[in-house]
Protein backbone atom coordinates (compact mmCIF):
# COMPACT_ATOMS: atom_id res chain seq x y z
CA UNK A 1 0.00 0.00 0.00
CA UNK A 2 1.33 3.20 -1.49
CA UNK A 3 1.81 6.47 1.26
CA UNK A 4 -1.23 9.03 0.56
CA UNK A 5 -1.91 12.40 1.15
CA UNK A 6 0.47 15.36 1.29
CA UNK A 7 4.14 15.33 1.50
CA UNK A 8 4.70 16.37 5.34
CA UNK A 9 8.05 18.51 5.97
CA UNK A 10 9.32 19.52 9.15
CA UNK A 11 11.21 23.28 8.97
CA UNK A 12 13.89 23.28 11.58
CA UNK A 13 16.34 26.03 12.91
CA UNK A 14 18.65 23.95 15.03
CA UNK A 15 21.31 25.73 16.90
CA UNK A 16 22.03 29.46 18.48
CA UNK A 17 20.92 31.08 15.09
CA UNK A 18 17.98 33.34 15.87
CA UNK A 19 17.26 34.66 11.70
CA UNK A 20 14.20 32.72 10.87
CA UNK A 21 12.65 34.87 7.86
CA UNK A 22 13.95 32.38 5.60
CA UNK A 23 12.87 29.46 7.20
CA UNK A 24 9.51 30.97 7.77
CA UNK A 25 9.41 31.44 3.66
CA UNK A 26 10.27 28.18 2.80
CA UNK A 27 7.36 26.98 5.29
CA UNK A 28 5.01 29.00 4.10
CA UNK A 29 5.69 27.97 0.37
CA UNK A 30 5.66 24.56 1.07
CA UNK A 31 2.72 24.64 2.32
CA UNK A 32 1.13 26.67 -0.12
CA UNK A 33 1.80 24.29 -2.76
CA UNK A 34 -0.11 21.53 -0.80
CA UNK A 35 2.49 20.37 1.51
CA UNK A 36 1.88 19.78 5.61
CA UNK A 37 4.86 21.99 7.02
CA UNK A 38 5.43 21.32 10.84
CA UNK A 39 7.84 24.72 11.70
CA UNK A 40 9.51 23.84 14.92
CA UNK A 41 10.53 27.35 16.01
CA UNK A 42 13.78 28.62 16.71
CA UNK A 43 16.64 27.05 18.52
CA UNK A 44 15.73 23.46 18.49
CA UNK A 45 18.71 21.05 19.34
CA UNK A 46 19.12 17.87 16.70
CA UNK A 47 17.50 15.79 19.46
CA UNK A 48 14.24 17.91 19.04
CA UNK A 49 14.19 18.05 15.40
CA UNK A 50 14.48 13.94 15.04
CA UNK A 51 11.99 13.24 17.68
CA UNK A 52 9.33 16.09 16.04
CA UNK A 53 9.92 14.49 12.87
CA UNK A 54 8.98 11.29 13.73
CA UNK A 55 5.63 11.98 15.90
CA UNK A 56 4.68 13.67 12.89
CA UNK A 57 5.29 10.99 10.40
CA UNK A 58 7.22 13.51 8.23
CA UNK A 59 8.44 12.43 4.94
CA UNK A 60 11.71 15.28 5.02
CA UNK A 61 13.63 17.60 7.75
CA UNK A 62 14.44 21.06 6.27
CA UNK A 63 16.89 22.53 8.02
CA UNK A 64 17.96 26.48 7.78
CA UNK A 65 21.24 26.91 8.84
CA UNK A 66 23.07 30.98 9.12
CA UNK A 67 25.36 30.28 11.58
CA UNK A 68 27.92 28.05 10.03
CA UNK A 69 27.49 25.00 12.29
CA UNK A 70 25.93 23.59 9.13
CA UNK A 71 28.77 20.47 9.33
CA UNK A 72 27.90 19.36 13.11
CA UNK A 73 23.94 19.90 12.86
CA UNK A 74 22.97 18.10 9.94
CA UNK A 75 25.88 15.18 10.63
CA UNK A 76 23.84 15.10 13.53
CA UNK A 77 20.14 14.95 12.64
CA UNK A 78 21.47 12.56 10.21
CA UNK A 79 23.16 10.57 12.55
CA UNK A 80 20.03 10.68 15.00
CA UNK A 81 17.73 9.35 12.31
CA UNK A 82 20.22 6.02 11.53
CA UNK A 83 19.79 5.50 15.12
CA UNK A 84 15.90 5.91 15.53
CA UNK A 85 15.67 3.55 11.64
CA UNK A 86 13.99 7.03 10.62
CA UNK A 87 16.41 7.01 7.49
CA UNK A 88 13.27 7.29 5.18
CA UNK A 89 13.05 10.85 6.10
CA UNK A 90 14.70 12.89 3.61
CA UNK A 91 16.97 16.06 5.27
CA UNK A 92 17.52 19.17 2.70
CA UNK A 93 18.57 22.41 4.47
CA UNK A 94 19.67 25.47 3.26
CA UNK A 95 21.50 29.03 4.40
CA UNK A 96 24.95 30.12 4.84
CA UNK A 97 27.07 27.17 3.41
CA UNK A 98 30.28 27.57 1.99
CA UNK A 99 30.99 25.45 -1.54
CA UNK A 100 33.59 23.53 -0.02
CA UNK A 101 30.78 22.06 2.32
CA UNK A 102 28.15 21.03 -0.12
CA UNK A 103 29.87 17.85 -1.39
CA UNK A 104 30.80 16.34 1.75
CA UNK A 105 27.06 16.92 3.66
CA UNK A 106 25.95 15.24 0.45
CA UNK A 107 28.46 12.65 1.01
CA UNK A 108 27.03 12.16 4.51
CA UNK A 109 23.56 11.75 3.48
CA UNK A 110 22.19 15.52 3.05
CA UNK A 111 19.47 14.83 0.18
CA UNK A 112 19.91 18.70 -1.18
CA UNK A 113 21.38 22.08 -0.30
CA UNK A 114 20.21 25.43 -1.47
CA UNK A 115 22.17 28.56 -0.95
CA UNK A 116 21.11 32.30 -1.17
CA UNK A 117 19.39 32.86 -4.08
CA UNK A 118 17.62 29.86 -4.10
CA UNK A 119 14.20 30.51 -5.14
CA UNK A 120 10.88 29.23 -3.35
CA UNK A 121 9.82 27.78 -6.54
CA UNK A 122 13.34 26.28 -7.22
CA UNK A 123 12.91 24.53 -3.60
CA UNK A 124 8.89 23.42 -3.76
CA UNK A 125 9.73 21.28 -7.59
CA UNK A 126 13.11 19.92 -5.68
CA UNK A 127 10.66 18.69 -2.66
CA UNK A 128 7.76 17.59 -4.72
CA UNK A 129 10.49 15.55 -7.65
CA UNK A 130 12.21 13.98 -4.55
CA UNK A 131 10.59 13.40 -1.44
CA UNK A 132 8.61 10.25 -1.10
CA UNK A 133 9.66 9.62 -4.94
CA UNK A 134 7.81 6.55 -6.24
CA UNK A 135 5.89 6.22 -2.79
CA UNK A 136 2.96 7.74 -4.42
CA UNK A 137 2.33 5.43 -6.88
CA UNK A 138 2.73 2.00 -4.94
Amino acid sequence: MGVTGPIRVVVAKPGLDGHDRGAKVIARALRDAGMEVIYTGLHQTPEQIVDTAIQEDADAIGLSILSGAHNTLFAKVIELLKAREAEDIKVFGGGIIPEDDIAPLKKLGVAELFTPGATTTEIVTWVNANVRQGAAQA
